[in-house]
């Protein structure tokens, strides 16, 4: 039996090792990307369950302090209305049931996706929402992009050097933008470029020109909060070891900031941008009452000055389908930036 080369045994153990390590890694790997996708099937269910029982409870909260705040047969009614007229009326919205029997039809109903009949126009409630609807997302998803356009690169700069003079002038500003209301900024911005320039239209919804100033209104109110979270993220990462690491490989200013520390600082920020976003969702009130855009805000506003029961609960429960889709959406997007997450860790 001949002797083995102690070189070529040393060599073929330590291919070996490298195989089972790399086998390990990628069965590792794989177990990673198959928990992920259990996770986030898991997150799918739990949150369906979640979203049965919230429009449960809010259809059965709307309906009882919808008839506690008024009698809607007298707003509806005219002022020479007779009693016999508010009774017909009564009777034919139901409301001369019992309190009991008007909530188990109101569920009926409901279970069906029966929202009714408007009763200042006579529309389908949901019909009216569903109309309202596009405004609202497309004034959501405007605000949004700008307020990520403009906070994200900002946020980024602030956090990169935070003890710099410049930097110090620009927090300072931010930090008087954040505490200002949307409403000033939306009639400063009426003021200067609808008044006074004549640049833009201040009302309707009429085309691109008319979209700029409601989103800008918003991005104003926005974008100082996300940009001093992604600031406060961004200098804790430029404290970490990896950008030393990076720094010692030779990686520039440049690089560092964007391609090693931005990213890794973003999933912090995830979260205010989908509590931003589902906040949009659900109808920015008064933006969309000062420029009279026709969104769920300004059909919520309306309905719930003219006691119209129907809208208002159709209203109310789509805006909560609504936030709560946005919010599965922002746990989804931790998980699939951060796989190790599960959705406890990252709400």
């Amino acid at each position: 039996m001949g002797l083995r080369d102690p070189v070529s045994s040393v060599s073929s153990g330590l291919k070996g090792g490298e195989v089972s390590r790399g086998s390990r890694t990628q069965a590792w790997g794989s177990r990673l990307a198959a928990g992920a996708r259990v996770t986030e099937l898991g997150i799918v269910l739990r949150r369906g369950l979640d979203l049965g029982l919230l429009l449960l409870g809010l259809s059965t909260l709307l309906f009882l302090l919808l008839r506690a705040t008024g009698d809607p047969i007298s707003a509806l009614a005219s002022d020479d209305a007779t009693p016999e007229m508010l009774a017909a009326l009564r009777t034919q919205y139901g409301f001369d049931e019992s309190l009991p029997i008007q909530y188990a039809k109101f569920l009926g109903r409901l279970l069906q996706g029966d929202f009714g009949q408007s009763m200042a126009s006579g529309d389908s409630a949901l019909s009216m929402v569903l109309q309202a609807l596009p405004a609202t997302l497309l004034l959501a998803f405007l605000a949004m992009g700008a307020t990520i356009m403009v906070a994200v690169p900002l946020g980024a700069w602030l956090g990169s050097a935070p003890d710099r003079p410049a930097q110090r002038a620009a927090a300072a500003v931010v930090y008087v933008l954040q505490g200002t209301p949307g409403f000033v900024a939306a009639l400063v911005l009426v003021q200067v470029f609808a008044i006074q320039t004549n640049w833009l239209p201040a009302l309707g919804f009429a085309g691109p020109r008319t979209w700029v100033l409601p989103a800008l209104s918003l991005s104003l109110f926005l974008a100082p909060k996300l940009a001093r979270v992604v600031a406060v993220n961004v200098d804790e990462m430029m404290r970490q070891d990896f950008v030393r690491a990076a720094r010692a490989a030779g990686a520039g200013p440049g690089v560092v900031l964007w391609r090693h520390v931005l990213p890794n600082a973003m999933l912090g920020a995830v979260a205010l941008m989908g509590a931003q976003f589902a906040a949009l969702v659900g109808g920015a009130v008064v933006i969309e009452t000062i420029f009279a855009w026709p969104g769920l805000g300004r059909l919520l506003v309306q309905s719930t000055l003219a006691l119209d029961f129907p809208v208002i609960q159709a209203a109310a429960l789509v805006v909560a389908g609504l936030v709560f889709a946005a919010n599965v959406i922002t746990d989804l997007v931790f998980v699939m930036l951060d796989p190790r997450l599960n959705i406890t860790e990252a709400r």
